[in-house]
């Protein structure tokens, strides 16, 4: 706090002690009367009390002083329109759809501006719009920001959860959403316990993966074009593969720098299947949907890959079997742009805070229609128009043969403990396919 001017410090006085004697001009006390100046020595007594009287008014207009430049500041704040900054913070998930075209992945890279990230926009709306103070945006953990699911490049959400403490500003979600593009969207917002954490918390995940039906064209039998239309025996020959993946399998090889013998490799798989097909602007497509604990990064587009290559004709169907094995196998990855992720669990959450009468279950049940809308919005129309133009899946579709399904190279067997892992941010336990 700066000190005051000797005019104002005057006035300070003058309002604090009352009438009392001015105090500027006097000489200090105890010393004796310059010369010239007829005034005689005040009894001790007398001086004792002058002296507590000017104590008593310093001290009274410092307070006077000190409260004055408070209110200011206060004034000042609310002039700025900025939230008071002892306003308490409470933590919060956000429920988050975006579509990842043109973006590379979900996890903001803090410091590199190479490459743009969902989380980039999602920070700087949430700093935009008084949410959060600007230097939570430079180190998210200041605000114990995590995400649910790591998306990678291209990968689109419909039902991403984010965990965070936030200012709980009036109409939140109105501002959020008013400084992000309209392909990002903030669906739904609910009050969490303060130690929530929405990836350690999640029960499982579900994405789906939307790829055209030609992609099951056997490529000795059917036409390999858009002509092609999925027979129902076709389907249930997709079908029948998916659903093998049901079931807790070593999925090192649908990953990389995974060991075959490391824990973390090993997967739970609840469902997989493929959905009836449906055109969109005259191409045929089919939504593959599956519900896991947790997938590794590329694993979700490898078990599409590998199905894809069955249902094809290049690989024998007990490729499946060898690939949760030790052995090396070769598994092809479909491309990222068909996967969503569609929405997230917390089962066990719900099971024990949902109904207590201080929060809310994580269920987004009133958010489905929003998030079905948004979809059909930007996320279906951005896959199929970029499949038309790019062809995406026709390209990979011509690497197939390249790749040897036969073959197998049996891992390194590096003794338990000692296989590296991928420094992916997973850490074994995450969601970043």
């Amino acid at each position: 706090m700066g000190f005051p001017s000797l005019r104002a410090a005057a006035g300070v006085l003058r309002r604090a002690c009352g009438p009392w004697t001015p105090l500027l001009g006097r000489r200090p006390f105890g010393l004796p009367p310059m010369a010239g100046n007829a005034e005689s020595p005040a009894p001790v007594g007398a001086r004792q009390e002058q002296d507590k009287k000017v104590r008593s008014g310093w001290q009274g207009g410092a307070k006077v002083w000190e409260e004055t430049e408070q209110q200011a500041k206060k004034l000042k704040s609310s002039a700025d329109g900025e939230p008071r900054r002892k306003l308490p913070k409470r933590k919060i998930v956000l429920l988050v759809a975006y579509s990842g075209k043109g973006y590379h992945g979900m996890q903001r890279n803090v410091g590199s501006s190479q490459f743009k990230t969902i989380e980039d926009d999602l920070v700087s709306a949430l700093v935009r719009s008084g949410c959060i103070p600007e230097n939570h945006g430079e180190d998210m953990r200041k605000m114990s920001f995590q995400r649910c699911a790591r998306t990678d490049k291209g990968v689109s959400a419909a039902g991403q959860v984010v965990s965070l403490k936030v200012w709980l500003i009036d109409d939140i979600l109105e501002k959020i959403n008013s400084h992000l593009p309209s392909h990002i969207r903030i669906l739904g917002l609910k009050r969490v316990t303060g130690g929530f954490n929405s990836k350690n918390r999640c029960d499982a995940r579900t994405y789906l993966y939307m790829l055209p039906t030609f992609a099951f064209a056997h490529k000795d039998r059917d036409v390999q074009d858009e002509t092609y239309r999925l027979s129902a025996e076709t389907l249930r020959r997709v079908n029948r593969l998916l659903a093998r993946y049901k079931g807790t399998h070593n999925f090192h090889n649908f990953t990389s720098q995974k060991g075959p013998r490391e824990p973390s490799a090993q997967r739970y798989v609840l469902d997989m299947f493929c959905e009836e097909p449906f055109e969109r602007d005259g191409l045929e497509f089919a939504v593959i949907k599956v519900t896991g604990q947790s997938f590794m990064t590329h694993q979700i587009r490898k078990m599409v890959g590998l199905v894809v290559a069955i249902a094809k004709g290049y690989a024998p169907e007990d490729v499946l079997e060898r690939s949760w094995g030790e052995a090396k196998v070769d598994v092809p990855k479909a491309p990222g742009l068909g996967l969503v992720l569609e929405r997230v669990h917390f089962e066990r959450y719900n099971r024990r805070f949902g109904n207590d009468g201080l929060h809310e279950p994580l269920d987004w049940a009133g958010q489905e229609a929003e998030a079905a809308a948004f979809k059909e919005q930007h996320i279906y129309p951005t896959i199929v128009s970029t499949e038309r133009h790019e062809r995406s899946m026709a390209q990979w579709l011509s690497t197939l043969p390249v790749h040897d399904f036969s073959a197998t190279a049996q891992a390194a067997a590096s003794p338990r403990g000692q296989v590296p892992s991928p420094q992916d941010g997973s850490g074994g336990d995450g969601d970043s396919d």
